[in-house]
């Protein structure tokens, strides 16, 4: 995927990871979708080391891979910072 796609995944990620998992966070929209962009790799390697396959394109499998990656780097950020 293209730089541009991976930044719009991961807003797309981010917006709904921060929309699950609610509340305050010490950084705004950018920090939003950096850990979605984190997110969407964490929740790419997972998968692949479970062996459910990569997340390729912009698809409703990659979405729900980076939705899942996020929500685990929103919670360890939020624990962490």
């Amino acid at each position: 995927m293209s730089i541009l796609a991976w930044i719009l995944l991961g807003l797309v990620a981010g917006a709904i990871a921060k929309w699950i998992h609610s509340g305050k966070d010490p950084g705004g929209w950018l920090v939003t979708i950096l850990i979605g962009i984190v997110g969407a790799v964490v929740g790419g390697f997972i998968t692949r080391a479970v062996g459910l396959g990569a997340a390729t394109g912009f698809n409703l499998w990659s979405i729900l891979v980076a939705v899942l990656g996020a929500v685990i780097c929103l919670w360890a950020y939020r624990r962490f910072a």
